[in-house]
């Protein structure tokens, strides 16, 4: 009697973490001056995004709708919707405080608190946002690790944040946002004031944390964005006319056989 040889199986991917940012119709207005117009767009787990455009066109607006960094600046408004994971975020149900515990944000500038500890810089992270920990020492030491920054800080974790060098900083920002466990993080060109070889780590670290948060960055950096991102929107500004998404989809097409001639010549050089 014969048996048939059983087919090795390979098992399925892991699901990515993270979770779903979903902009349905969203404007925003600075004063009388509108600055975005009816932009939708979905940002899914897995996946890093890219927000490309000149300057001027509403980018790093969009972002700050996104954990309703937005609404803190006096005179600003917005119309939309922005749903995570199906629960709009400017409906009622969710404080802000929740909102930012679930959507972190890094920022175009490292922001440490120089004189505090790395350690304490972290942790930091928890009490921004009200949040307990059973186990701050291991807590501080995963995001340092997710964040990249563990080995070279792992022996001075009590000597001040602002002894690390810019890049360090920056990864020390990311660590901070992490220690809350988000399920989306921000990011509003994080490395424009880096060097080439931060700029380099910063990368990996985007590359090493996407299948965990769902990652939305702004960049002028074509290369970058390229580079980083599996999805990209192409968002521009006609004179006196606010911010709109021109195209979007996978960063492969948008680079590589645009549907729209604007996108074409942007990524292309041939304007912004």
């Amino acid at each position: 009697m014969t048996t048939e040889a059983s087919t090795p199986t390979t098992p399925a991917p892991a699901a990515a973490e993270g979770g779903t940012l979903r902009a349905e119709r969203v404007s925003a207005w600075f004063g009388t001056r509108k600055v975005l117009e009816d932009v939708n767009l979905e940002m899914g787990a897995g996946a890093v995004t890219a927000l490309i455009g000149p300057s001027g066109c509403g980018k790093s607006t969009f972002l700050r709708t996104l954990n309703r960094m937005h609404e803190i600046i006096p005179g600003a408004s917005l119309a939309g919707s922005v749903l995570l994971d199906g629960d709009d975020i400017y409906g009622g149900t969710l404080r802000v405080t929740q909102v930012r515990r679930r959507v972190g944000m890094v920022f175009q500038k490292p922001n440490p608190f120089p004189a505090m500890s790395i350690a304490d810089n972290v942790a930091a992270g928890l009490r921004l946002t009200g949040t307990r920990a059973t186990d701050r020492d291991g807590l501080i030491e995963d995001s340092l690790r997710r964040a990249g920054l563990w080995n070279e800080v792992r022996n001075r974790l009590r000597a001040p944040a602002g002894g690390l060098s810019g890049g360090q900083q920056q990864r020390l920002c990311i660590a901070r946002s992490l220690t809350v466990r988000p399920e989306v993080l921000l990011m509003d060109e994080p490395c424009s004031a880096l060097d080439p070889t931060s700029t380099r780590r910063i990368e990996e670290t985007i590359g090493e944390l996407r299948s965990q948060v769902t990652i939305i960055i702004v960049t002028h950096n074509m290369q970058q964005a390229q580079r980083v991102s599996q999805r990209c929107a192409f968002f521009l500004a006609a004179e006196d006319q606010p911010g709109r998404v021109v195209e979007s989809g996978p960063t492969e097409r948008l680079f590589g056989d645009p549907e729209d001639p604007r996108t074409a010549d942007y990524v292309h050089g041939r304007f912004g």
